[in-house]
């Protein structure tokens, strides 16, 4: 089935989307399609119409975001796009070097806030306003944002760092489930509007980590716990426990499946956010144990029994109401999930106690029907109220950093949208008030004070007319009267408020406003106050008791007397306060109203967002049924007009939104006259060196705009100096940032070949230094080891010479002293021949050679038998002739050693009988100590033992 748009059959949606682009293309001249259109700045003309027909076509080709100027436009699709917020999308867009050339989107907006805190101008912090009706998709927004700074400002080096930064972001994560399982509910435009504000501060330190966060609320609708208008829910924290809870959890929190509670409408209704699973682990990441989690839920199963008591008019002035049908037993479970005696709960609830005279006498007074359910709900609104700022000090205190732990943060606000309800009280007055100053913060600061700098700077600019919604602000807000000072008065003056009264007040005392206006059909007290997103109709009932939002005493007394743990902590017995006792007389203090403190907090947050760089994201929701594909265009064009989009779009066109001061642009770009070939100096050239040499800064604007042309000469584009600022467009500032790159490449590039270039000579002048020095070392190790080897040679020569002197002596010292006869001379045959010379120094060598011949024969190992018997033959030059006659004995064969003497050559005698060496347990003789010579080395080789 085709959707109906705007009362007209759709017909094919292929057709009706051909058609569409068609007209646009024919619009725009043919150029470009308009779902390609990324700025609504490139539309020609800028009208609503071209505006709006250009945001239809994007929306039906599933494009949801588009610039507008300064301003991001957000669609609200209606339906899951998770491929449009992965994390791979927002590391693309981080990583991008100029992420407004990507498509349009909230990350862009991310990375941009992101990238101007780090930035080296004008480090400033940052905030980011998301606006826009209720369903339009603020929460959302804010919550992806969330996630993209948690995914890019989370990039620490150490294991130990990266896990904390992941329990900050985690903890950063789980405040949003939690905050919107409490504060949010569903109305008649939004499943999930929050009926809070929240401003949320994500903490950075030097290096642009996320460190912490802090989050500050405004005006919880408390009222909601009570009262809930038709087709509305209560909050989902009461959906959730209701329907999540476990059937041991049900017994102890007596919540049986299918009990029915006045104050928990549409249970059958089930929607995404009730999810009590995920609300559970987000508070345990939090802090949050379990048996603290279990008296939250416990305190709020009490608050939905407490609103099944009900009262019955007593018709008597002077007795009590009594309780209706079963509302005693509902009284009974709610004061015991609340720790407080039933009795006391229950008198509380019906007799209220008045202070009069000078002593402070005491009167007890039974209340009305009305009043019995006034004091039910203020005790319920009360609980939930303290329950609700309690969380948001845990939630701070578990994800807070150190002040000395960060330097800059980024803020995110999410309010509740501008509403228009068929009944609409004060709690939709301090919204649509909170709006108006949003509203006006905007136009203060984009559109009537960069037109008005423009002409302060001296620039040729004309006039862009825009929406101002400073009327209504007087209306609203202003002195020395308007409705707030009107009702702040009524409640000063504490007497019994009449809706008639007030309206008339509010008329007599503000008529002819431009801003307020009167329903005079309507049956019911009321005014009418012009918004800048539309009218809206006031009921004057009840603005006055909301606003004083009175705490009967006798409640906070009541709940100091909880034995719970929880109601403990959030209500304290203070010994030293007077249990709250009313004033009287005059000694009344002023009353401080809803109003009064709402209208604080706003200029507190105001105050922040002035010294913050702001960004806007305006939402926009396509149609009321929260369905996607579906656009409307009465109810989009109401909402461009409401926020002033085309004005915006008109002054982001034509204006400049980057201005930077004259001595902060000359500090970053003066450096991009080197891009400029040096030139002959002028006269006026304020460096004569053609823009190489460091000049400081000057603030003079004609030499300023001298300057400026020496910098632009190689880069043209469009920049303008005032008086004070340079002003320049977003492509102006991408050709300087990308003319700065090229710069300081080139200089590191010097830099680098400089450093090289020292390198390689130190390099090498270390290498020539390290051979010099290895050269000498050699030198020095050759000659000492040729010095170490003189040394050995000549100790081990002395040895020698040594060893043969003390070997000749004692082989002379064996000799015996009797004179020795030559034995003749064999004759020669005549037959032989003189040896020749060869055999001659043979023999010679063997006659020198002989005591080796006898250390050989009398070793322990060596040559054994025959060839031993050879060796001492071939030594001792024995007649081989005549083998027999002469007989060697060597130590082997005998007990003893005798010695061998040597006669010269041709004689052989042996002489055993003056020999002294002999084994001293075979041979009697001299003892071993008068052994010497060649018998002592005998003797040593053959005792026992030796090796």
């Amino acid at each position: 089935m085709l959707q109906q748009v705007n009362g007209h059959g759709s017909g094919s949606a292929a057709h009706s989307g051909e058609s569409l682009r068609e007209d646009l293309q024919e619009l725009l001249g043919g150029e470009v399609p308009p779902q390609q259109l990324n700025d609504l700045t490139k539309v020609n003309p800028v009208t609503l119409e071209t505006v709006l027909r250009c945001l239809q076509a994007r929306y039906m080709a599933d494009t949801f975001y588009t610039n507008a100027g300064c301003t991001l436009v957000a669609m609200n699709p209606f339906k899951p796009v998770p491929q449009l917020y992965s994390p791979e999308l927002m590391r693309e867009y981080h990583a991008a070097s100029q992420p407004q050339t990507l498509k349009p989107h909230i990350f862009t907006v991310g990375e941009q806030t992101y990238r101007n805190v780090k930035s080296l101008i004008e480090p400033v912090n940052q905030s980011v306003v998301v606006s826009g009706e209720s369903g339009a998709g603020k929460t959302w927004t804010s919550r992806c944002l969330m996630k993209f700074y948690a995914v890019v400002a989370a990039s620490p080096t150490s294991w130990e760092s990266h896990k904390v930064a992941e329990r900050i972001e985690q903890r950063i994560l789980n405040s949003n489930p939690v905050m919107e399982a409490f504060g949010n509910a569903c109305t008649l435009r939004n499943s999930n509007s929050s009926r809070f504000g929240k401003f949320i501060q994500l903490q950075l330190n030097g290096a642009q980590q996320m460190t912490g966060a802090a989050v500050q609320t405004y005006l919880l609708e408390k009222t909601r716990v009570a009262c809930q208008a038709p087709s509305e829910r209560n909050f989902h924290i009461f959906y959730q426990i209701y329907k999540g809870a476990h059937a041991e959890e049900r017994v102890r929190w007596r919540l049986p499946e299918g009990a029915a509670f006045s104050w928990l409408p549409h249970p059958e209704r089930t929607l995404e956010e009730d999810c009590f699973e995920v609300t559970r682990e987000a508070m345990l990441h939090l802090g949050i144990d379990a048996p603290t989690q279990n008296n939250i839920f416990q305190a709020l199963a009490g608050l939905l029994h407490l609103g099944n008591t009900r009262f019955a008019d007593s018709g008597n002035e002077a007795q009590p109401c009594l309780l209706v049908d079963d509302a005693q037993c509902s009284v009974g479970t709610s004061a015991l999930l609340l720790g407080l005696p039933e009795d006391h709960l229950l008198e509380t609830l019906q007799i209220r106690t008045i202070r009069a005279g000078r002593g402070q006498q005491v009167f007890q007074k039974p209340c009305s029907q009305a009043e019995c359910n006034t004091r039910r709900d203020c005790l319920a609104k009360l609980v939930y109220a303290r329950l609700f700022d309690w969380l948001v000090s845990v939630i701070n205190s578990s994800i807070c950093a150190a002040p000395d732990s960060w330097t800059t943060f980024i803020g995110l606000l999410d309010v509740y949208g501008f509403e228009s309800f068929p009944n609409n009280s004060l709690e939709q007055l301090c919204i649509n008030y909170a709006n108006e100053k949003l509203q006006q913060h905007f136009v203060a600061h984009y559109l009537r004070a960069q037109q008005e700098e423009y002409a302060v700077e001296g620039l040729e600019w004309s006039f862009v007319s825009y929406q101002d919604n400073q009327l209504c602000l007087d209306l609203i807000e202003g002195s020395p009267v308007s409705i707030c000072s009107l009702m702040n008065e009524e409640c000063r003056l504490n007497r019994p408020s009449s809706a008639a009264q007030l309206q008339m007040r509010i008329e007599s005392a503000l008529t002819g406003h431009p801003r307020l206006g009167r329903d005079r059909l309507s049956p019911e007290p009321s005014f009418i106050v012009l918004h800048y997103a539309g009218p809206v109709r006031y009921r004057t009932a009840g603005l006055v008791e909301k606003n004083k939002d009175p705490v009967p005493p006798e409640l906070t007394r009541l709940l100091q007397q909880s034995q719970d743990p929880l109601l403990k902590v959030l209500f304290p017995a203070d010994p030293e306060d007077k249990s709250q006792e009313e004033p009287s007389g005059q000694n009344r203090a002023p009353v401080l109203t809803v109003v009064s403190k709402f209208k604080a907090s706003l200029e507190q947050l105001l105050q922040v967002l002035h010294g913050t760089t702001p960004h806007y994201i305006r939402c926009i929701k396509p149609n009321s049924q929260a369905q996607a594909q579906i656009f409307h265009r009465e109810e989009v064009l109401s909402q461009l007009e409401a926020c002033g989009l085309v004005e915006t779009i008109h002054i982001s066109a034509a204006g400049f939104p980057i201005r930077v001061s004259h001595r902060n642009f000359m500090e970053r770009y003066q450096l991009l006259r080197r891009l400029r070939p040096a030139i002959t100096p002028s006269p006026h050239d304020p460096c004569p060196d053609g823009g190489r040499s460091e000049c400081p800064p000057c603030t003079e604007p004609a030499t300023l705009q001298g300057l400026l042309q020496e910098i632009l000469h190689a880069l043209p584009a469009p920049l303008h100096c005032g008086r004070t600022k340079v002003f320049m467009t977003d492509s102006t500032l991408e050709v300087l940032e990308r003319g700065r790159a090229q710069v300081l490449e080139q200089c590191a590039r010097r830099i680098q070949r400089g450093w090289r270039r020292h390198r390689c000579r130190t390099q090498a002048r270390r290498r020539r230094a390290a051979v010099l020095i290895q050269a000498a070392v050699r030198s020095w190790l050759t000659r000492k080891h040729v010095q170490q080897l003189h040394a050995a040679a000549t100790v081990i020569k002395r040895a020698w010479q040594e060893w043969r002197i003390r070997m000749a002596f004692l082989a002379s010292e064996e000799l015996d002293g009797v004179e020795e006869t030559h034995s003749p001379q064999a004759p020669c045959s005549p037959g032989s021949s003189p040896l020749p010379p060869a055999q001659t120094r043979l023999q010679g060598a063997i006659t020198r050679l002989w005591p080796l011949g006898l250390a050989l024969a009398n070793a322990a190992v060596g040559v054994h038998g025959f060839q031993r018997k050879l060796v001492v033959f071939a030594c001792l030059q024995l007649p081989v002739g005549s083998p027999r006659s002469c007989a060697v004995q060597t130590a082997q064969e005998q007990a003893g050693v005798l010695s061998i003497r040597a006669l010269p050559q041709g004689s052989i005698r042996f002489h055993c009988r003056k020999s002294p060496l002999r084994y001293a347990d075979t041979c009697p003789g001299p003892s071993p100590d008068s052994v010497t010579g060649f018998n002592q080395i005998l003797l040593e080789r053959q005792r026992p033992g030796h090796v």
